[in-house]
């Protein structure tokens, strides 16, 4: 089934929960070079084609499956440090992030039209503020950051503390994301899984991980949604 064809076939959305990295504004490649950057730091063999497809989980898993295909065991705080050292160089790489096409538009389009919408990102809140400002938004959304959460994705629960902060039920929500991890927490948080192909992972990947529907862009969730609001 074509991405468009079935996009439309979902139910009407209650809210959409966006993720930040990669589907909002362009940072995977810095993601990825401040772990790469991190993972040499501490000596750990890092390939960049496997850190690209960790980006978007829970930090401190990314660094234990990336030590573990090394050889290396880390404990929860050696793996703590890694991912906050990652998040440190991140902040100093991320100079001047931008907005990815469509985005702007994508958001002015929900701010117009009523429907509720909220941020969660497994990044820490630290790495967010400046990410969320180059959207040029006039009100913040709630976001939900991976500080605010025992466990980021693909666990559930910066998806279900959205939901809850805009009091509806994650069944109603739409989650949009660009990684396979976002399409994983989705499922577990009984949310319709969105995939984006604006990140690091194909087409393919994220459907496989469970997205009800892949787009090569916002622009088609833009359209959509205005397609959606004209037939109401």
């Amino acid at each position: 089934m074509e991405s468009a064809e079935a996009l439309a076939q979902l139910p009407q959305p209650g809210a959409l929960i966006l993720d930040l990295d990669g589907t909002l504004v362009d940072t995977v490649p810095t993601r990825i070079e401040a772990w790469m950057r991190t993972f040499t730091e501490v000596r750990i063999p890092a390939e960049w084609g496997h850190v690209a497809r960790l980006i978007g989980a829970d930090g401190r898993r990314l660094a234990r499956e990336v030590a573990g295909i090394a050889g290396r065991e880390l404990d929860e705080d050696r793996a703590e440090a890694i991912d906050r050292r990652a998040g440190e160089v991140y902040g100093q790489l991320n100079s001047d992030p931008r907005p990815l096409p469509g985005a702007r538009e994508l958001l002015e389009t929900l701010i117009a039209s009523g429907l509720p919408w909220a941020i969660a990102t497994s990044s820490r809140q630290a790495q967010v503020a400046r990410s969320v400002e180059s959207l040029g938004l006039p009100d913040l959304p709630p976001i939900v950051d991976g500080s605010q959460v025992r466990q980021a994705k693909p666990s559930p629960e910066v998806l279900l503390i959205a939901s809850e902060r805009l009091g509806v039920p994650s069944m109603r929500c739409w989650c949009v994301g660009d990684a396979t991890w976002d399409m994983r927490a989705a499922r577990a948080a009984t949310m319709v899984p969105v995939g984006v192909v604006t990140g690091a992972v194909s087409g393919a990947e994220l459907t496989r991980a469970g997205a009800a529907a892949v787009l090569s862009s916002l622009e088609s969730l833009t359209a959509e949604l205005r397609r959606r609001a004209g037939s109401a």
